[in-house]
């Protein structure tokens, strides 16, 4: 059974259980390589806006980019195990759909590498000047 059924059901019981589906899929995400990568980046980018004190707008800008991230790769994780299921031999259309997932994820931690230096670089040269 998936969450859409429990949710038709109503009520705050399918409300409550389609977080707890949301919740297991954000632990089967972590369980990614490239997830612990960005959960790393993502510990490390929070550490230092506290050293530095970010103002509200940065903190802002920093989480909206690592929700992105973790977006993106949630969605190529999905896209990438559908892809198995449905098509478990080789398949050209598959490979292509699993390439793009990943370039999504590039693209976003590319995004987010981008805030990072328009957040941190003026604090650390101020650190640092």
């Amino acid at each position: 059974m998936h969450a859409g059924n429990d949710e038709r059901a109503g009520g705050l019981t399918g409300r409550l259980r389609s977080f707890r589906y949301a919740g297991r899929g954000l632990a089967r995400l972590l369980g990614e390589p490239n997830a612990r990568i960005h959960a790393l980046a993502a510990v490390l980018a929070v550490a230092l806006g506290a050293f530095v004190r970010l103002s509200t707008t940065e903190w802002a800008l920093v989480a909206l980019a690592i929700a992105l991230v973790f977006s993106a790769e949630a969605v190529n994780t999905a896209v990438e195990s559908l892809a198995d299921a449905a098509v478990p031999e080789r398949h050209p259309l598959v490979g292509t759909a699993k390439d793009l997932g990943a370039a999504a994820v590039l693209l976003a931690a590319l995004g987010a590498v981008a805030v990072g230096g328009c957040v941190f670089v003026p604090h650390l040269s101020r650190l640092l000047g």
